[in-house]
């Protein structure tokens, strides 16, 4: 199974394709998670990564079809993969096809700005661990520090509200494009198109995973 999963950034891609990833036996591939990893190498690529990140920019396309081209290609990909925050332009998305990388399903979370916004300015991390914290739906005991350490949790600066509303912004002039390209894909009748499918993405992660499992086995069925 080769899956993209599209949304709001906080859609709760990550989570979703996380569980995919569990259920089918294959990688989950995170631009998100290779970005932040080149970003903390101090790499030459994580230093033009970072001022685009932190203000609420998409990091520039040939960076990161670069890095999903290379990614894909790992071994652990071979039985397939779901691809969590690719592609995120039109451009990008042409590019997958071009590149003749078949994909079965493009599925959109589908999630409200406002609630967006309440699932992500709340997020705090503890940096040393990773380990994610929200102030209202998973609150550490003690405020704004990590229950196992004692030390400081942070708000990560793609977390400020001001950031993700830049981050929604762009979202929606640069990757709602992508939904009808590949709505059109699909209705032209081509074999080699995946099939899209549209899921609520509001409520629990068992509600949404529930859903997102039915909308895959009917497309199946």
């Amino acid at each position: 199974m080769r899956c993209i999963l599209i949304g709001l950034p906080g859609s709760g891609k990550g989570t979703q394709a996380g569980i995919l990833a569990a259920k089918f036996g294959i990688a989950h591939v995170s631009t998100g998670d290779m970005m932040r990893a080149a970003i903390q190498s101090g790499s030459d690529l994580g230093s033009r990564a970072r001022k685009q990140v932190e203000s609420g920019e998409l990091v520039s396309d040939a960076i990161i079809i670069g890095l999903v081209n290379n990614r894909i290609r790992e071994p652990d990909c071979r039985g397939g993969f779901v691809m969590d925050g690719f592609p995120r332009t039109l451009e990008q998305a042409v590019a997958l096809r071009a590149a003749r990388i078949h994909v079965d399903y493009v599925i959109e979370l589908d999630v409200s700005e406002r609630d967006v916004i309440e699932r992500m300015s709340g997020r705090r991390v503890h940096p040393a661990s990773g380990r994610v914290y929200h102030v209202k739906f998973n609150p550490s005991r003690a405020t704004d520090t990590d229950d196992v350490t004692g030390e400081p949790l942070v708000q990560r600066p793609d977390d400020r509200e001001d950031v993700i509303r830049v981050r929604i912004g762009t979202y929606n002039s640069r990757t709602v494009p992508i939904i009808s390209y590949y709505i059109d894909w699909e209705r032209s009748g081509d074999p080699q198109a995946p099939h899209f499918v549209k899921v609520n993405g509001q409520g629990s992660v068992a509600g949404v995973r529930e859903r997102l499992s039915a909308a895959v086995s009917e497309v199946e069925a």
